[in-house]
C-alpha cells in the first residue's frame, strides 16, 4: 500500500468529475485543473493528464470523439479530442471513487496525524 494517494488517482478523480459536468476536452479539463489547485501551489502535468485519461479509456471508463473547433474569421479549424462515458462508465466511476475514497480517509488520517504531533 502506498503511502499516499498516488498523483494519477488523484486526478483521474477530478477528471471524472470535469466529464460528468460536460467539460470533456483535455485541455480544457488541464486549464481547469491548474486554475482550481493553484491556491494550494499543484499544478497538474499536462503528461499526467493525458495519461489519466488514456488509462480510463483503457479501463472502459471513458471514450473519445474527435470534433473541429473553430472556423470563426481567421482562426483555422483545430480538431479536438472529447471524453465521455461509456455505457457502463458511470458505474464504473462510483466504484473507483469508493475506491479513491478509502484510500483518502487513510491519507488524511496520517496527515492529521502528524499535524497533531508536530505542530498542535
Amino acid at each position: 500500500m502506498a503511502f499516499m494517494i498516488a498523483q494519477r488517482a488523484f486526478l483521474k478523480l477530478y477528471l471524472l468529475k470535469l466529464v460528468e459536468e460536460h467539460r470533456g476536452y483535455g485541455y480544457q479539463m488541464l486549464e481547469e485543473l491548474k486554475t482550481e489547485f493553484a491556491p494550494f501551489g499543484y499544478v497538474p502535468p499536462q503528461s499526467e493528464i493525458y495519461r489519466a485519461l488514456h488509462e480510463l479509456v483503457q479501463e472502459g471508463v471513458l471514450y473519445r470523439t474527435k470534433k473541429l473547433k473553430g472556423g470563426d474569421p481567421g482562426v483555422d479549424f483545430q480538431e479536438i479530442v472529447l471524453y465521455h462515458f461509456t455505457d457502463g462508465g458511470i458505474e464504473k466511476a462510483q466504484l473507483y471513487r469508493k475506491q479513491v475514497k478509502t484510500d483518502l480517509d487513510r491519507c488524511l488520517g496520517i496527515l492529521n496525524k502528524a499535524a497533531r504531533d508536530h505542530f498542535a
